[in-house]
């Protein structure tokens, strides 16, 4: 039995995560942690130095500000933890891969199973393409996100540079700048309107022909699927490291 203690419990994803934990018999949520408690199958505590409840893996989607906390207490605990919050700064991004010489840390833009082969699949076209096409990236989000542009759409764009023969330069305003695009150019942009889950295109503009690789997210069951897979993964891992989907599509 995969124990999992569960920060930002009370937001959409966390309830997400809690409704689909009735489908995994092997997986069970014994506490929760968030400012706003609801009524749980579960204690919900208000914060982690609160929680008595023993764990085998934390899985976070609660938002980048809780990160300090998180490190510190799964560092205390020797407690895996599955970070699933968007929105993290190069500080915080050093601190996780600090935090990840002593612990097993589990690190994704987007749970989706979906969305890791999409990057793989954009990663290797931008092997096969090159510099004959242009690459443009659309994300589309429900008009309660933060952030823009998404994370999601970031790790598309990195996995668009792993496959380019040159260092790319990412463009996310076009109204600025008055000039034609440049051919080392990703452009990214960010919508945000209505109850979108989640949209993302990334177009490869050629000379008369264009190739897009989209993936659309009908419901935030996908997340919460991706994170249940990378809970029951890292609770068995005990060498500390970040890791990322790519170990648990391996591990099917």
């Amino acid at each position: 039995m995969t124990r999992i203690l569960l920060c930002g419990c009370s937001g959409r994803m966390g309830r997400a995560i809690a409704e689909m934990v009735d489908e995994h018999p092997d997986i069970s949520i014994v506490a929760g942690c968030d400012r706003v408690a609801y009524a749980a199958d579960f204690p919900i505590f208000e914060s982690l130095s609160a929680c008595t409840a023993e764990a085998d893996v934390l899985v976070d989607f609660s938002n980048a500000a809780a990160l300090p906390d998180i490190l510190a207490y799964c560092g205390e605990k020797k407690l895996p933890a599955v970070l699933c919050s968007t929105g993290y700064s190069e500080d915080d991004l050093a601190a996780i891969r600090e935090a990840a010489k002593r612990i097993p840390l589990f690190r994704s833009a987007n749970m989706s199973i979906g969305i890791n082969l999409l990057s793989a699949l954009v990663r290797r076209a931008a092997e096969i393409l090159g510099e004959g096409f242009d690459i443009e990236i659309v994300e589309k989000h429900h008009n309660q996100k933060l952030d823009a542009p998404s994370g999601t759409a970031l790790m598309l764009a990195e996995a668009a540079r792993d496959g380019l023969s040159y260092e790319p330069e990412y463009v996310y305003d076009r109204h600025a700048v008055r000039r034609k695009r440049d051919p080392h150019e990703i452009g990214l942009h960010a919508v945000r309107g209505g109850t979108i889950v989640g949209d993302h295109d990334v177009i490869f503009a050629g000379t008369d022909e264009v190739i897009t690789l989209s993936h659309s997210a009908q419901s935030r069951r996908v997340f919460a699927a991706g994170a249940l897979r990378a809970a029951r993964y890292l609770s068995g891992v005990t060498e500390p490291g970040l890791y990322n989907m790519d170990n648990v599509i391996a591990s099917l």
